[in-house]
């Protein structure tokens, strides 16, 4: 079945893991052979950006060893054929141009996402 997860809320989980829930779920998926594809919005916008850099972050002097790499993770699933998207007005509003994001993410406006909805059997939202 063909499935889109929608990240909306965006590192989830980053000071205690090395990477997000939905995107580590979505590379296990689909090595197993999950047809699935991901759509980022609102914040999670902010994934598809190049060159994220989470080392040397820290809590109250306690350092995150296993810091998040996110852009890593995305070209994981970008090469292994899974489709990200982002909501072209979500980027726009926190000032992100194409030029900003990972190559072979591809983006969609808010108007496009109904049409676009119809083409999954399920629609998971995180």
């Amino acid at each position: 079945m063909k499935t889109l997860q929608i990240v909306t809320s965006p590192y989830r989980c980053n000071i205690e893991e090395q990477d997000d829930p939905v995107v580590w779920i979505s590379q296990a998926m689909r090595a197993a052979g999950a047809e699935l594809h991901l759509l980022l919005e609102g914040g999670a916008v902010n994934y598809a950006v190049k060159g994220q850099d989470a080392s040397g972050l820290s809590f109250g002097g306690k350092a995150q060893t296993q810091p998040p790499r996110i852009e890593d993770d995305l070209r994981r699933l970008l090469d292994n054929t899974v489709e990200v998207y982002v909501v072209q007005d979500d980027a726009a509003v926190r000032g992100l141009e194409r030029p900003d994001l990972l190559e072979g993410v591809k983006g969609l406006s808010r108007a496009e996402l109904p049409r676009f909805f119809g083409h999954f059997e399920r629609i998971w939202r995180w």
